[in-house]
Order: structure tokens, then C-alpha cells, then sequence
């Protein structure tokens, strides 16, 4: 139902990554009619020359659904609502005139517009974030919102257990609006806030920063730095306990920082697999610099 009454019992989806992927499946669980299913373009994703397709894509072509890179193709075909979660791309007036959108978005507006907002809510500190069912309009997440939840973060929560808390709530959050109807959306209030996407300099670690700064950018689980000129992911660390290091300084698997020390759990030498930091350190030759970064 929708805020009039309405029955929705057709929709389309549009959306691309695998945080996406939830809401589709669950909505031809709940019997939904989905007859086309829109996504973002096949995209070389290695070295090689051939492409492969989204992560809806893929899921969508397993349910037997119609899948589509083109919004337009919206404008021929009938729905009571098209639904949209993690597409990346703005939907054109023509096609928003032709067919009412709602978005699942992932924060709580209007703090973090934009494509990040899991990530820039763990850097930025914050103790909650959420999701809203939200009205599509031409700008980016500015639309009003029907129905929202807040969600906790807690403060060693990683970005993948944020994720799957996020979609779940947001997955049944949209169930129930469809059921019970969407009702009239609310202006969002308050100063606006941006998430754009997360750059691979920024995942670079400054040593400098404070220990939870450094812990906030490992938690989003593509953190990275150097040791003797090569890359080393940090997979997982925690506040270390050893005191009187320079800010970059390595001892054993113990990292100065600004305020303290890092304690280095899991980590990937580049060109390798995920290892402890125990086994890494094991396995240091003595040319090994006692720095990490540009220490």
C-alpha cells in the first residue's frame, strides 16, 4: 500500500553492488512482481580484458528476472513503484515523472548524502547511524523521508558487520512500508553532511593520527601502509599497550601512533595472503625498516 491506499503488488529495482542484493531477494520471497530489474554496466574488474557483471546483475539473472543497464527502459513498461538501493546514478526527470521512486538510503539524513555513508559515519565517530525510506527526487538524497530507523555503532564494529546490520534493518524496514503503506514523506532537517566515496589515499594510515583515527580507518577493512617501500593491508588492530614509540615506529607488531601505540592483529604483505601480524613479523627479513609509512 502506499500513503493513498494504493496496493503495490508490481515494482521494479534498480541497484548494483552486493549491499544491494537483500532487498531484491527478499521482495520475490514476499511474491512480489518484479518484471525488469535495473543495474550498472558490466565492468572489467581485473587485468584481463573480459568483464563481469554486477552483483545484482548476477542475482537477478539467477531469479529468472529481466535485467536492464538503461533507466529508460523504465518508461515502457507499468509499475506501481520502482525501488532503488546503492545504484550510483541519478535518475532523469523523464524517467521520475513516469514512475514513482523510493530509495533505500543507509544514514540518517540529512548527515551523509552521497555514496559513503557507512564508511565516513565510522571515520568521522560517529555512535549511530541508520536508514531511510526516502522519496527519489532529481538531487542527490534530498527527497523527503517516510519511514526511517537509527542503528548503534559500536566501537570496534566493522564496516562488513555495519553493512549487514544496515541492510537487514533497512530490507525490513522496506517490507513493512510496502505492506502498511509509505504514508506521507517529512522534509529532512538540519545541516546537511556529505559522504562522498572513500579515495585509496585516504585508506593510506597516518601514523600520526590519534590511535582510535587509526582504528576507525582499520575497521573499514582497506586500511593500508608501507614498510620498506611495500604495501601492507591492516586487516584488524587493536590500542596497543607499549609506550615511548615515535610515531611510526614498528616494535615487533607494535606501531606508534600520536597518542599510544597500535597493536597490529591481521595484516596482507602486498602479493600475499592475509596472515597474523605475528607470523608477518616472524617472517621479517633484517633489512626490514623499524618504520612503517613515511617514518
Amino acid at each position: 500500500m502506499t500513503g493513498s491506499g494504493r496496493h503495490i503488488s508490481r515494482v521494479a529495482y534498480i541497484g548494483t553492488p552486493a549491499i544491494a542484493l537483500e532487498p531484491l531477494i527478499k521482495l520475490t520471497e514476499a511474491g512480489y512482481d518484479i518484471p525488469l530489474v535495473v543495474t550498472g554496466r558490466d565492468k572489467r574488474r581485473g587485468r584481463g580484458s573480459s568483464t563481469s557483471p554486477s552483483a545484482v546483475k548476477r542475482e537477478a539473472e539467477r531469479l529468472g528476472l529481466n535485467v536492464s543497464n538503461d533507466v529508460d527502459d523504465l518508461l515502457s513498461i507499468d509499475v506501481d513503484l520502482a525501488i532503488v538501493v546503492a545504484f550510483g546514478q541519478l535518475i532523469p526527470k523523464r524517467v521520475l515523472d513516469h514512475v514513482q521512486m523510493i530509495n533505500i538510503h543507509f544514514s540518517l539524513l540529512p548527515r551523509w548524502r552521497g555514496a559513503a555513508p557507512l564508511e565516513r559515519a565510522i571515520l568521522a565517530g560517529d555512535t549511530k547511524t541508520g536508514v531511510c525510506i526516502m522519496e527519489l527526487e532529481e538531487t542527490l538524497d534530498t527527497g523527503g523521508i517516510y519511514r526511517s530507523v537509527e542503528i548503534p555503532i559500536e566501537p570496534t564494529q566493522t564496516l562488513e558487520e555495519l553493512k549487514a546490520k544496515s541492510v537487514s534493518e533497512g530490507t525490513a524496514l522496506l517490507l513493512r512500508s510496502l505492506k502498511e503503506g509509505l504514508g506521507s514523506p517529512t522534509p529532512q532537517l538540519g545541516e546537511p553532511s556529505y559522504a562522498h566515496k572513500i579515495s585509496n589515499s585516504e585508506l593510506e594510515i597516518n601514523w600520526g593520527l590519534s590511535s582510535e583515527e587509526i582504528l576507525r580507518l582499520v575497521r573499514l577493512g582497506r586500511a593500508w601502509t608501507t614498510v620498506s617501500g611495500s604495501r601492507l593491508r591492516v586487516h584488524s588492530a587493536k590500542i596497543g599497550s607499549l609506550t615511548n614509540l615515535e610515531v611510526g615506529q614498528r616494535k615487533g607488531f607494535s606501531i606508534g601512533s600520536f597518542d599510544g601505540t597500535i597493536e597490529l592483529l591481521e595484516v596482507q604483505p602486498e602479493g600475499r595472503k592475509k596472515m597474523s601480524a605475528v607470523d608477518w613479523v616472524n617472517g621479517l627479513s633484517e633489512k626490514t625498516t623499524g618504520y612503517l609509512g613515511n617514518g
